[in-house]
């Protein structure tokens, strides 16, 4: 496949100390798959066969190499950082990278990854632990028997976007608006973001079938 000029640019503004290593990364990537394409994405080189394999980014004092599909990968050499699910490969600038044989060997395992059809599992959001609500509103709910039991009844959620909103308040004076607002609206049955959800329900209604 055609070299990207684009590369070439990236390669020769480069610091000098990661130049050769991107070089030889190029050079083994079209070894190991010629069809691979070479594209530039978030301002930096990543190469493609059925999807990303690798992307590279040169820093003034490292190298940070990322094979997209590492969470799948066997990490042979222990090369991974360990943080996140895409591990990177860490290069400090005056440090040996891999040998060809081994950048190779993942190389040939990320574009078998991208050939199988093969997907990493979708990241999992941990739930947010509830939060302790604040005195002061714990006291104003006190005093309203039907705002005190709704918000009893709320998803734990709606009972956080209260919160949230209330202890952001830099002001005592804004601090006691937001709660007389949050009792009024709470005995109500209302959630902290109920304009916005009324609007987008009804955006939701007046759609055409086409465009739904």
């Amino acid at each position: 496949m055609p070299k990207s000029p684009k590369l070439d640019a990236y390669i020769d503004s480069a610091p000098e100390f990661a130049k050769p290593f991107l070089v030889q990364l190029r050079a083994l990537v079209h070894e190991a798959c010629p069809e691979v394409e070479e594209t530039i994405k978030w301002s930096v080189p990543h190469f493609e066969h059925k999807g990303v394999l690798v992307g590279v980014s040169a820093h003034k004092k490292h190298i940070n190499l990322i094979f997209w599909k590492s969470s799948l990968m066997r990490d042979t050499y222990g090369l991974f950082e360990a943080a996140g699910s895409m591990k990177p490969i860490r290069i400090e600038a005056g440090e040996a990278p891999p040998s060809d044989r081994v950048l190779r060997g993942y190389i040939l395992q990320a574009v078998a990854l991208n050939e199988s059809g093969v997907k990493p599992e979708p990241r999992k959001s941990k739930p947010k632990s509830e939060i302790e609500t604040p005195k002061d509103l714990v006291a104003a709910l006190a005093t309203n028997k039907a705002a005190k039991a709704v918000y009893q009844g709320l998803p734990p959620s709606h009972r956080r976007e209260y919160i949230e909103w209330i202890e952001e308040a830099k002001r005592r004076e804004t601090r006691e608006r937001r709660i007389a607002q949050a009792v009024e609206q709470i005995a109500e049955g209302k959630s902290r973001n109920w304009k916005y959800q009324r609007k987008k329900a009804s955006a939701s209604t007046s759609k055409s079938p086409q465009e739904g």
